[in-house]
């Protein structure tokens, strides 16, 4: 991608969003996958990976990313404000089911994969809890540690994560063979939502595309394919069957970051 400067983005007018250059982050990646399905312009805005980012705080008072600034509103870095902006101001078929049930399932169901204590939460805190455990003599301490405190990491949750993480992939398998039953292509309702984006691009956290379709360098790969055999098979064939079509037919493919 082509990225613009944190300090670019303090004089430009229309929609920016800020996302961690070079790594296939799932937050970012689905913010991205929201806007395109919702035709919203904007500029793309570079920060560092594990960065101090000061400039970015300095002007928003948050340090991470994804970030969605829109004009002169208030910036928004929650997976849901960033969907309910794109749902605004944004011209494609809504990702939000009209059916108040389906909505409110969608919705939960996309909390499971990407709010506080979901899929790529619990993900992460299963990355760092070896590292941290074993204390300043692992090489990847430093780092977890940084990620761990960002994720409210303690030895309680991070021993949780593995099941956590299952859980809400066999939620999920559940959820999508319902779906084929009734004659359905997608996680809800009869049409694309939030939801199947959310999956799809979170999906690499358990079972990375390969390199031509996502590349990331060899470190992120490795823990990215890292996943305990128990996790890995929480998620159904279906379930990462639907996550192919999905990248397919509406992330498009491969992955740019």
């Amino acid at each position: 991608m082509q990225y613009r400067t944190i300090e670019d983005a303090k004089s430009l007018a229309g929609t920016r969003l800020i996302l961690t250059a070079g790594v296939p982050g799932p937050w970012g990646e689905a913010a991205k996958a929201v806007f395109k399905a919702r035709r919203v312009a904007y500029t793309p805005i570079a920060q560092e990976l594990g960065g101090s980012n000061e400039a970015q705080v300095a002007w928003l008072g948050i340090r991470n990313a994804p970030v969605a600034v829109h004009n002169d509103e208030p910036a928004r870095s929650g997976w849901a404000e960033i969907l309910f902006l794109a749902e605004r101001i944004g011209s494609g078929p809504s990702l939000l089911p009209v059916d108040a049930a389906e909505r409110a399932l969608m919705l939960g169901l996309a909390h499971e994969v990407a709010g506080e204590n979901g899929l790529g939460w619990t993900r992460r805190l299963m990355l760092v809890h070896g590292p941290i455990q074993e204390g300043p003599s692992s090489p990847a301490y430093n780092f977890s540690k940084f990620f761990g405190d960002s994720y409210g990491y303690n030895p309680a949750a991070g021993a949780a994560a593995a099941q956590r993480t299952s859980d809400i992939l066999s939620l999920l398998s559940a959820q999508i063979e319902r779906q084929k039953a009734a004659g359905k292509v997608y996680l809800v309702g009869n049409s694309l939502s939030a939801l199947d984006l959310y999956w799809a691009t979170f999906a690499n956290l358990v079972d990375p595309l390969p390199d031509e379709l996502c590349p990331m360098n060899a470190d992120f790969r490795q823990l990215y394919s890292s996943s305990p055999p128990a996790v890995r098979a929480a998620a159904s064939p279906a379930l990462l069957a639907h996550r192919d079509f999905i990248c397919e037919s509406a992330v498009g493919l491969p992955f740019e970051f």
